[in-house]
């Protein structure tokens, strides 16, 4: 251990003497002001005067007031330059002891990184040219009572980047906050384009009696006065298409999902979902849709539609790759498209190669299976999937030449699916059959299948329009469109067990 290391002290002493300090800034009345306004950002000041000489600079004294946190101090004496760190970047300020009140210049030679000051003045430069604040009053605004990340290295602890992330976002900022200012900007585009082609925004339900619209374990709560079980949604999807019962043509909403399922790069038991519906249209109709929007995000983020992902370079520009699963599916198992519609054919073919069969699959829950399995994760370049079996999709409508399979969509990149689609199942009759064909599964261990909605197949008896609608992961696109590797990189607060650090 080196001297250095020895001399320096445990945190908990440090943590002491900045409760120490802030102790003396109560006394003096100085601790948490309720009010400071600043005028100008870091990275508005560079812009602006980012060019202009120390002469002029000091000829004009702009005024400006900025505030944010200590990221870095030198005191020099009579003199201090105390870096400051706000929402859009670093400016630097001069403090000297003849420019403050006593008590101000003390403060300044007391600050610890960390905390949060307020600094009027004016702009000017130093003699090595560095643009600056000259401050003419400082006023701290917050006490960082403990020690931040050493900023040399930042903070390198993925769990703790996670479980902290206002410490992420102080330590590692500038590499943190461009993927959820992103985020922000992927959900005001998603909004701006649908809203541009007459869909409404709505809300529905998060707390209801029957979890359905997708294969999901819900979550259960209860409530109390009414002392009635509840689930938490784990898609909105049902409720919409009410809605399109109810004459709305084109409506979506950008909420909340909750799953409780397995926690991995690609899933957080609650995520966020586009889901949007459009009356009179087709599932073929929404593929142009798809590769618009998100091909434009792409354009509006980057400025072109190739985007990183990884090692690989993805072009998002319209005009995406179609595949059939049943054809994918036994093209990679080596079998003919039509072993795959015939149960026991199938069977033996998962069987042959190891493949996990889902409780109560028949053909096409095999055949879906096979393609999990061997074709989705080679689907790199955007890939619409098409031709799901009936069987897994129990909410879209049949195809008029192949029962077996609905028409359907699914969108794949990197391997990923991004977006599911379909044209929706409007005949009451054949949604209560394909319910209860989803509750023989459940009996014979699904616990994923779906429920039977009896108000839901009431309201198609009210006749819904012939219709279509899809879904996209707004955690996985912003992964695509920002290079994530995790999901837990593009949520601000994932979900983590309980912290077993002392």
């Amino acid at each position: 251990m080196s001297s250095e290391q020895r001399s320096t002290p445990p945190e908990d002493d440090l943590t002491a003497t900045r409760r120490a300090k802030l102790a003396e800034l109560r006394a003096q009345g100085w601790a948490y002001p309720n009010r400071f306004t600043p005028t100008r950002h870091a990275a508005d000041l560079h812009a602006t005067h980012g060019r202009t000489d120390a002469a002029t600079l000091e000829a004009a004294k702009h005024p400006v007031t900025v505030a944010g946190r200590v990221v870095a101090k030198r005191v020099f004496g009579q003199a201090s330059f105390v870096v400051v760190q706000d929402v859009s970047g670093r400016i630097q300020t001069y403090l000297r002891s003849d420019q403050l009140t006593a008590d101000a210049y003390t403060l300044a030679k007391s600050l610890d990184l960390g905390d949060l000051i307020g600094v009027e003045g004016h702009v000017f430069r130093t003699r090595t040219g560095e643009l600056s604040v000259h401050g003419s009053q400082l006023v701290l605004l917050a006490k960082c009572l403990h020690p931040l990340p050493e900023k040399w290295h930042g903070l390198t602890d993925v769990e703790i980047r996670y479980r902290k992330r206002y410490l992420d976002l102080i330590a590692n900022g500038d590499e943190t906050r461009p993927v959820f200012l992103a985020r922000s900007r992927v959900l005001a585009g998603v909004r701006s384009f649908l809203v541009a082609r007459d869909y409404v925004e709505v809300e529905t339900p998060i707390l209801q009696s029957i979890a359905g619209g997708a294969a999901a374990r819900p979550f259960l709560t209860h409530h109390n006065t009414l002392d009635m079980e509840l689930q938490l949604r784990i898609a909105p999807e049902l409720f919409l298409k009410r809605l399109l019962v109810g004459g709305f043509e084109r409506v979506f909403e950008i909420g909340r999902n909750f799953r409780n399922e397995g926690i991995s790069t690609q899933h957080n038991p609650e995520f966020t979902m586009l889901e949007f519906y459009q009356a009179y249209a087709t599932w073929q109709d929404l593929l142009p849709l798809v590769e618009e929007m998100i091909g434009g995000l792409a354009l509006a983020l980057h400025g072109t539609t190739k985007v990183r992902c990884g090692e690989h370079e993805i072009d998002l520009a319209p005009g995406w790759a179609r595949v059939s699963l049943v054809e994918a599916a036994a093209r990679a198992a080596g079998c003919a498209p039509a072993d795959l519609r015939n149960e026991p054919k199938a069977r033996a073919v998962a069987q042959k190669h190891g493949v996990p069969v889902p409780p109560g699959a028949r053909a096409g829950g095999i055949a879906t299976a096979l393609f999990e399995h061997f074709v989705e994760p080679t689907l790199i370049q955007p890939t619409f999937v098409t031709g799901f079996p009936a069987e897994v999709s129990p909410l879209a409508r049949a195809n008029d030449d192949d029962p077996f399979v609905v028409d359907r969509f699914e969108l794949y990149v990197v391997g990923r699916e991004l977006a599911n689609g379909f044209s929706e199942l409007n005949d009451p009759d054949d949604q209560r059959a394909r319910f209860l064909a989803q509750l023989e599964s459940r009996g014979q261990g699904d616990d994923e299948a779906h429920p039977m909605d009896e108000d839901y197949v009431h309201a198609l008896e009210h006749g819904m329009p012939p219709a279509a609608g899809c879904g996209v992961g707004i955690d996985r696109l912003t992964m695509l469109l920002c290079d994530a590797a995790s999901i837990r990189d593009v949520i601000l607060f994932p979900l983590l067990r309980p912290s077993t650090r002392a």
